[in-house]
């Protein structure tokens, strides 16, 4: 039986799709037989302490104002809890993450395996603060996992002779799915807060700069495909994107971040979810909406090119600015035949190929090879 030291900076309580992913790779994980001990290298104020949890224990270390100080308390701590005896360490995501796992890795005497997130190796390859971290963590590992195909070689040009797997998130369509009363707060958002005739793209999470949010509407803007749709921003927005929209004709809505069971609604009211990337993992909101009969507007920015293509959506090139403008135009003449056609092809493609089954399954094959 694997019996694993997880390190992280993200599990819950903490927010987003990475603690998301994280909880739901270790359910998988323990609920296939593995004993996982999770380690939350949290920011928030919380005690120091080993609890146990379903399928392992749940050591929680608050980095506080000194991470050093708090990355060497925890292996005092570990050594006081007596957890020994692990197969394998493993590293999601994260510099303080990454920083640990391979010392850890070390001292108890188990193979390091590392987990990439999209932005560990999209803007950590390119960082003078993280560049160093994350070189060390993939040289000491036996295995390094990646949520994108494209992010292969940008592992392989740090450390030529790493061991790569590509392991695709996943979405219990089982359970993620619109209820009757979710798609009536979606249909009355409507009615109240868009136009008739106007079709509204969806834009939701942490819409950093590598989202493409401004790059996303100058191609709307330069498609003159303005008076077709509705844009519904939902999650954390730059200011320069909020003032970009009030000096425009795009008609839009905020609303604030929402947690994910807050969203089926959402998605309920979006004809389209855009995700025009510059660069990215695999977004959770592309599989979430896809999932639920949402076609897409998106780049094909790292694992976008593994879930997307014109099958179930409008598909272009990251970081393409004609291509962008061309897809809105296609996704705006577009006819309702065409997106539910989209949409059911999506879904599909999701309930088949990015299970939470498969998943777990892809980490299992990977610490069974890592022995």
């Amino acid at each position: 039986m694997h019996r694993v030291l997880w390190i992280t900076e993200h599990y819950p309580p903490s927010q987003g799709g990475m603690a998301q992913s994280c909880d739901r790779i270790v359910r998988g994980l323990r609920g296939a037989g593995a004993e996982v001990d999770v380690v939350h290298l949290t920011r928030r104020s919380r005690p120091w302490g080993v609890a146990r949890e379903h399928g392992g224990r749940l050591v929680t270390a608050p980095l506080g104002d000194d991470a050093e100080h708090a990355l060497r308390r925890l292996w005092t701590t570990i050594s006081a809890a007596n957890l020994t005896g692990y197969s394998h360490v493993v590293a999601f995501g994260g510099v303080h993450a990454m920083l640990a796992a391979p010392v850890l890795s070390a001292l108890l005497g188990a193979p390091l395996v590392t987990l990439l997130r999209g932005n560990d190796i999209d803007v950590g390859a390119f960082s003078m603060r993280r560049r160093g971290v994350l070189a060390d963590a993939l040289r000491a590992s036996s295995r390094v996992c990646v949520v994108a195909r494209s992010h292969a070689p940008l592992v392989r040009a740090l450390v030529p002779d790493a061991a790569v797997s590509f392991v695709a998130n996943g979405v219990d369509t089982g359970q993620w799915r619109v209820l009757p009363s979710e798609r009536e707060r979606g249909r009355a958002w409507r009615e109240e807060n868009v136009a008739p005739g106007r079709r509204t793209i969806g834009l939701i999470g942490q819409l950093k700069v590598k989202k493409g949010v401004g790059f996303f509407l100058e191609a709307l803007a330069a498609s003159r495909r303005t008076d077709a749709f509705h844009l519904l921003l939902v999650g954390e927005v730059e200011e320069s994107v909020r003032e970009r929209l009030a000096e425009g004709d795009v008609p839009h809505s905020f609303l604030p971040f929402l947690e994910r069971y807050d969203l089926p609604a959402v998605y309920a009211s979006c004809d389209l979810v855009a995700l025009p990337s510059f660069y990215d993992g695999m977004p959770n909101v592309a599989l979430e909406a896809a999932a639920l009969g949402v076609p897409l507007v998106a780049s094909d920015a790292g694992g976008l090119a593994d879930v997307a293509d014109d099958e179930i959506g409008f598909t272009f090139p990251a970081g393409d600015p004609h291509a962008c403008r061309a897809a809105v135009d296609r996704a705006a003449r577009a006819g309702a035949e065409e997106l539910a056609k989209l949409g059911a092809a999506g879904a599909e493609r999701i309930r088949r190929d990015f299970t939470p089954a498969a998943e777990t399954a892809g980490y299992l094959a990977v610490l069974d090879e890592t022995r």
